[in-house]
């Protein structure tokens, strides 16, 4: 994508932003949108076949980077060095839901919310397919549901909570609600 386009394409998340902290999704046009972003109906359409696909480019542009190996420093986290397992990755994800709360408020209280969640959902469960280990005989995929599922609940309750604890926080209290607790003779294994 060169510069232009890319210029184009942030214009459009900020109509879209803008649209949604006066606005519940369900009510915000795509005439709205292109307005807002001072962009062409085709140039809209160029870039998302639907307001539904620019929702889900949201949320895809929240995992790009956290899923990458190698994540760059960033103005409210920096997770460029030290260790990046999957803690890590959760408070980075957490960190992009603070930081883009006003628009997720907006999208999660109206019907784009189960809309976002299913997406949300989808690149969860992928990052969670990364580190879960075999556990016969509950099936992985039922696993991955409740583990994207869990995950999901636990950041609506941070954002119920009005955001209090910190993303680090968070991550750890997920994490040691899904690690089975030491049984007699056994170490606790995470996830």
């Amino acid at each position: 994508m060169d510069r232009r386009q890319q210029r184009t394409r942030e214009a459009i998340f900020r109509a879209f932003s803008t649209l949604l902290a006066e606005k519940r999704y369900e009510h915000i046009t795509v005439q709205e949108i292109i307005d807002a972003a001072n962009v062409g109906r085709s140039t809209f359409y160029a870039h998302f076949e639907t307001k539904d696909a620019l929702l889900r480019a949201m949320c895809t542009d929240i995992f790009t980077h956290v899923i990458s190996e190698e994540p760059l420093r960033e103005t409210t986290h920096d997770f460029s060095h030290g260790a990046y397992g999957l803690p890590e990755r959760l408070a980075h994800i957490l960190y992009h839901i603070r930081d883009r709360r006003q628009d997720l408020a907006g999208i999660l209280s109206g019907s784009s919310g189960d809309l976002f969640m299913r997406y949300f959902r989808e690149y969860l469960a992928g990052l969670f397919a990364q580190y879960l280990p075999k556990h016969d005989p509950v099936p992985q995929d039922f696993l991955l549901d409740q583990l994207a599922g869990g995950f999901a609940g636990a950041i609506r309750w941070w954002m119920r909570t009005g955001i209090r604890d910190t993303p680090e926080q968070v991550a750890s209290y997920f994490l040691a609600a899904v690690t089975p607790p030491d049984a007699p003779g056994t170490a606790a294994e995470p996830i």
